[in-house]
């Protein structure tokens, strides 16, 4: 799936940006972060996925693409009208758990959960409680994160942040990653 091509877009796609654009939605993942999250979900038969910052659901669409008929994903957000959006064009798809809750919150509650895959998009689970979701994730799985290049929408003192985490990543003797200058640089972790 490539993001130029909008036939291999994941049916409700198009719907789901329309919608985001309308609601004025500005934190959309970026169309390359997407198909690159189908693909490596493609990777995962029978897996079980945890997304922790649902959005309006314009990730969760592509990594319900990739996923098989025998996979879950559990997806989180706290913001309601987001998730509104994302329940109205995904909730017929019976391997999808949409949960309105804090993200932290989630996470403190995980208790030993385990999981193929992570895509981390919010605070929790990325500059947040980063040790606590590698904890849920199982050995071979994947650890993602985008929005790792700068960004115009970044607060003062944020480009720190992102190069303490990723330093926090390389640091990790539990990981192997990659760096990817694609889209809004993406991180590709698995847990060894």
């Amino acid at each position: 799936m490539t993001q130029g091509n909008e036939n291999v877009w994941p049916a409700p796609y198009k719907a789901i940006l329309k919608a985001t654009q309308e609601a004025g939605f500005s934190m959309a993942s970026d169309p390359l972060t997407c198909a690159l999250l189908s693909t490596l979900a493609a990777s995962k038969p029978s897996g079980k996925f945890l997304e922790l910052g649902t959005g309006t659901g314009l990730a969760t669409a592509w990594i319900l693409a990739g996923m098989d008929q025998q996979s879950t994903l559990l997806s989180v957000d706290n913001d309601s009208a987001c998730l509104d959006i994302a329940r109205h064009y995904l909730s017929e798809d019976a391997r999808l758990q949409l949960i309105d809750a804090d993200g932290g919150e989630w996470l403190k509650a995980a208790g030993d959960q385990a999981f193929d895959y992570i895509f981390a998009d919010t605070w929790p689970g990325k500059y947040l409680l980063l040790d606590e979701t590698l904890a849920l994730l199982k050995p071979g799985g994947f650890y993602l994160i985008d929005d790792m290049l700068p960004q115009p929408n970044w607060p003062v003192g944020h480009e720190q942040k992102a190069t303490d985490l990723l330093a926090h990543l390389e640091a990790r003797n539990d990981l192997r990653i990659s760096q990817l200058n694609w889209a809004t640089g993406i991180v590709v972790a698995v847990k060894l």
